[in-house]
């Protein structure tokens, strides 16, 4: 561990869904690992969810008043670009107060124009690209930044190829300790250990399909011998609880947000997934075999992408949106009770897990300090 005379500054930018704020903590913990006393601050969106994430892991959070376009017409897009622009003004003022050695962008509403501004008053700069697919924010932040972190191979047919380092995406530390918690995690859900589990996550915040899906299939699933954890988002979470009471099964536990995702992936046995770049990586640590079921409502259909990644490795399942509602329990039941199809899964898995993320990414970062 390191010490230097004038504190580290850091600014890590950017949020929006857990797949941009937890990785930003686990790079900031990396930083606070290798340089003692470094002071870091988020700048994030207000009303996301980093303005509560971020402080609850013990670092100050500034929000910017920022949001992007709806892709349905509303009154609310006209704002957008008054939005922006205070957001451009406010980044500016917030680099030049702070001071910072390094700025780091994770995407993101709030990423865009701070990692902007300090690269425009000569501050270094770093951003994280999570995807197999970059959105149009990193893809023109790339022309401006001094090094770009990539999760996944030939990813300089989009940035410029002396720029990237390949770390992979970050994993939060106790979700890497999962594999040692199977035990607690069958207590913490009052599961047995002679049932398998299948755990059900549509991202932070939800996903519609893959919630109707459940509510259509979860009795099959249940009928099949399986425990099952579902993650609804809080959106679903009415609905899918007064379905569990009506079932007044212990074996399905219905979360809106699950606290303890550590013990819910040690819980598991198989998982049904969206494929945000963290969920996979997630699961690629913990070397699950997994079904993902791609949103079609994000940028450049990039989940897809992230998902054929695995997909063409065989380390994972594809189900399409249009199919997830007729097809799950089918799909769910004939692969989990596959051993044999689960522990190729698992193998293959195994390979796409790069190791010590947050820590390279750290490294990168403070090697842009001067």
């Amino acid at each position: 561990m390191s010490q230097q005379p004038d504190p580290l500054k850091v600014i890590i930018a950017g949020g929006g869904t857990g797949g941009h704020v937890f990785p930003a903590i686990a790079i900031a913990n990396a930083i606070r690992d290798k340089v003692f006393n470094a002071q870091i601050l988020f700048v994030g969106a207000r009303g996301k969810m980093e303005m509560q994430k971020v402080p609850a892991a013990g670092y100050h959070i500034l929000g910017l008043n920022i949001a992007g376009l709806q892709r349905r017409f509303t009154w609310k897009n006209l704002l957008v670009p008054f939005k922006l622009f205070d957001s451009i003004i406010r980044s500016r003022n917030i680099v030049k107060r702070y001071k910072p050695h390094v700025v780091i962008g994770v995407g993101g509403y709030a990423s865009g124009p701070l990692v902007r501004a300090a690269a425009k008053l000569g501050v270094p700069t770093l951003i994280q690209e999570q995807n197999s697919f970059p959105g149009i924010t990193n893809k023109l932040l790339a022309k401006k930044v001094d090094k770009i972190c990539v999760a996944y191979e030939g990813m300089e047919r989009f940035f410029p190829k002396h720029k990237i380092f390949l770390t992979g995406n970050p994993v939060r530390h106790d979700i890497l300790l999962a594999n040692e918690k199977k035990d607690e995690a069958l207590r913490y859900f009052s599961f047995t250990s002679k049932k398998k589990v299948l755990l059900v996550v549509g991202g932070s915040l939800g996903a519609l399909s893959i919630n109707q899906a459940m509510s259509l299939n979860i009795e099959k699933l249940l009928n099949a011998g399986l425990q099952v954890i579902w993650q609804t988002g809080q959106g679903y979470y009415e609905l899918a609880n007064a379905k569990a009471l009506l079932l007044k099964d212990s074996a399905l536990s219905v979360h809106a947000f699950i606290d303890r995702m550590d013990l819910a992936y040690a819980s598991s046995d198989m998982i049904v997934s969206r494929a945000g770049a963290i969920a996979i990586s997630e699961i690629c640590a913990l070397q699950r075999p997994a079904i993902l079921v791609p949103s079609p409502y994000v940028a450049e259909d990039h989940q897809t992408k992230n998902a054929m990644a695995l997909v063409n490795m065989h380390a994972a399942v594809l189900l399409a949106e249009t199919e997830v509602r007729e097809e799950l329990a089918v799909v769910v039941i004939n692969l989990i009770s596959n051993d044999d199809n689960l522990h190729k899964l698992k193998q293959n898995i195994t390979r796409l897990f790069y190791r010590d993320s947050a820590n390279n990414i750290a490294g990168v970062a403070l090697s842009l300090v001067k």
